[in-house]
Parts: structure tokens; sequence; C-alpha cells
């Protein structure tokens, strides 16, 4: 994923499915500077995570 995109999907009101590494998560934060973001599976919110946004997929 861009991070254009990723930043879209994180301000829209609107629920896009995005996972990663075949999980479903949620995008909590975005480092532009670091191209990371901070995730968490949706499954198990405790389990956070930063992760390189260009390993993020739409579906």
């Amino acid at each position: 994923m861009e991070y254009q995109r990723a930043k879209a999907i994180k301000q829209s009101q609107d629920l896009t499915k995005v996972t990663y590494q075949g999980s479903s998560v949620y995008i909590q934060r975005i480092d532009e500077q670091n191209g990371t973001a901070q995730v968490y599976a949706l499954d198990d919110p405790s389990r956070q995570q930063n992760v390189a946004i260009e390993q993020l997929q739409e579906s």
C-alpha cells in the first residue's frame, strides 16, 4: 500500500478492510518519516505492532 492511501483510509469514516500478513488490522497511526504504521489485529486489539506501510494490503 502507498502512504497516501494508508493516510486516506485512516482519515476516512468508512470502514475499509486492511490486512497485514493475512490478518485484518486497524491502522492507529501513520509515521510518514519512517514509512511505518502502527496497527493492531482486529481479532486481538492488544497485539499492536509497527509495520512497513508497503506491507499493508487493501482488500
